[in-house]
């Protein structure tokens, strides 16, 4: 008896080939049936590196570093730090794209101004506990500074030389020259009186999205600290 063969064919299906073995080839994706994967943009963060003393600058001095050897460009202001003749004449360039900028005042500055212009906001600061608070208790100042308090308070000069550099600051922000920027003891500034924190909390709000901000010191605003995507708390042992 002679038994017959049959091979069994794979089955065919309409609008596929098959390959050399003889089995089905994937149908082709048309161009219309393909995913699309978007890019995302990077977007610029609000930090804060905040301490109950004045030491959260080193680390972020680093990191600020570090983006300028990778190419960013970043600007670096301390506002209460001088006594190294600075100003904006004399700023310092590290890595050719990271400026280091200080105010052009005699030594560092830990008083209260008590010279401020007014300011169209009193939200209070984190610590609660500040100068200002004193300040703006205290009798009106006289030629020795303010009548019957016994902090000292700074110049006109001094709180020109902090203006002026929040200004510089500010136009290189909002003009888009930057990749990163940092504000060194921002909020100590405002909660002493050399700035009013409602312009510095309004430039921030239209900064580029593709810049990063990282804010510093040991006060620090309500509004700023409702605006950060980072807070960063540094504390010492306990």
């Amino acid at each position: 008896m002679t038994a017959s063969l049959i091979q069994h064919q794979p089955r065919r299906e309409p609008g596929r080939s098959l390959g050399p073995a003889g089995r089905p080839q994937p149908a082709a994706r048309s161009s219309s049936s393909r995913s699309l994967r978007l890019v995302a943009q990077q977007e610029g963060l609000i930090q804060i590196h905040t301490a109950p003393f004045r030491g959260s600058f080193s680390g972020v001095f680093s990191q600020a570093l570090r983006s300028a050897g990778l190419g960013s460009r970043v600007l670096i202001t301390q506002f209460l730090k001088g006594g190294v003749d600075q100003g904006l004449e004399a700023s310092l360039w590290l890595c050719g794209r990271l400026q280091w900028l200080r105010p052009a005042v005699a030594g560092c500055l830990s008083d209260p101004c008590a010279t401020a212009e007014p300011c169209a906001t009193t939200e209070p600061c984190a610590p609660a506990a500040s100068v200002s608070s004193v300040v703006s208790a205290a009798p009106a100042a006289g030629p020795g500074g303010l009548a019957g308090s016994p902090f000292p308070t700074a110049s006109d000069s001094d709180r020109e030389a902090v203006e002026a550099v929040w200004a510089y600051s500010r136009d290189q922000l909002l003009g888009g020259q930057l990749d990163q920027l940092v504000l060194d003891e921002l909020g100590l500034a405002v909660d002493l009186g050399y700035l009013c924190a409602a312009e510095v909390t309004a430039t921030l709000e239209r900064r580029p999205s593709h810049v990063d901000v990282i804010l510093t010191g040991p006060a620090m605003p309500a509004a700023l600290m409702a605006m950060a995507d980072q807070v960063t708390q540094l504390r010492r042992g306990f």
